[in-house]
């Protein structure tokens, strides 16, 4: 099933922001080159990856030049090994060389946010628990990072702070307590659910008593999760997050939560190591 893409122009802005700030006004170096000269381009991924950024890669060539045509030997959300070919390019050899830069950031850093969900994700498995990602994200590329996420097999939690509502520790310090942001929360939800962030048990047992639909289950340790299940007894469904690494998210998954939120898949990046070979025809 194809994954959902961000809108058209979200992928636009994107793309025409990277160029802007890469070209500013104009490729000095690519002159170099004479005018009609023509290319052939290939990407190839130095290590095993999941592919990610497709469309980013074909808007900015694209945008730099229509005739480029692109062949791509992976699909999106593939999985890909060690020097494999990823992409063959073909067009006007000063384009390929003023998009390359742009081009590749995007492809390593959507493709190492879809990778590191992967690896979660593979953790999971059999545990009926799902992986979310969170605000944590790359200014500016939130949208296309949670495409990743989505890519690598992962589930986005909200997009920003319009839609989804989560009671967080200072959000209950200004409404006066759990029960009464709750509340007022709900009120204001329409058909949205209702979150609530709680740091014990006790916490836990208010928000339920309040009617929140979601517990976020804020650094509990692996007892007090299976504790919380209990307490919870299907009532509300449960996220736990809170300094989740890939060695610690299957136990915390056991624990019977059913979802756990994981910020180091879009903010500790590292992006894919990938190489563009070119071959230039005067």
């Amino acid at each position: 099933m194809p994954i959902p893409l961000p809108p058209r122009a979200s992928i636009d802005d994107d793309v025409a922001r990277a160029l802007a700030e890469d070209l500013g006004s104009g490729d000095l170096t690519a002159s170099l080159v004479p005018e009609g000269a023509t290319a052939t381009a290939t990407v190839i991924s130095r290590e095993a990856a999941v592919l990610c950024g497709r469309p980013w890669v074909e808007a900015v060539f694209t945008r730099l030049d229509p005739t480029i045509q692109f062949h791509w030997d992976a699909d999106e959300g593939a999985r890909v090994a060690p020097d494999q070919v990823i992409l063959r390019l073909e067009g006007p050899a000063r384009a390929l060389l003023s998009g390359e830069r742009a081009a590749l950031n995007f492809l390593q850093t959507l493709s190492g946010t879809a990778t590191a969900a992967a690896r979660y994700v593979t953790e999971l498995e059999g545990t009926g628990c799902r992986l979310l990602d969170t605000r944590k994200t790359l200014p500016g590329l939130r949208l296309a990072q949670k495409y990743a996420v989505r890519a690598g097999g992962g589930n986005n939690h909200r997009t920003g702070l319009y839609d989804g509502i989560l009671i967080k520790e200072n959000h209950i310090i200004a409404a006066g307590s759990i029960a009464a942001a709750v509340k007022q929360a709900k009120a204001l939800a329409g058909e949205l659910k209702v979150e609530c962030e709680v740091e014990s048990l006790d916490e836990a047992n208010e928000a339920l008593e309040a009617g929140a639909d979601i517990l976020l289950l804020d650094n509990f340790s692996l007892d007090a999760l299976r504790r919380a299940v209990r307490l919870n007894d299907g009532r509300a469904k449960l996220e736990a997050s809170g300094g989740v690494t890939l060695e610690s998210i299957r136990a915390i998954a056991e624990t019977g939560v059913d979802f756990i939120s994981v910020g180091a898949i879009t903010k500790d990046l590292r992006a894919v190591d990938l190489s563009m070979r070119f071959e230039v025809r005067l």
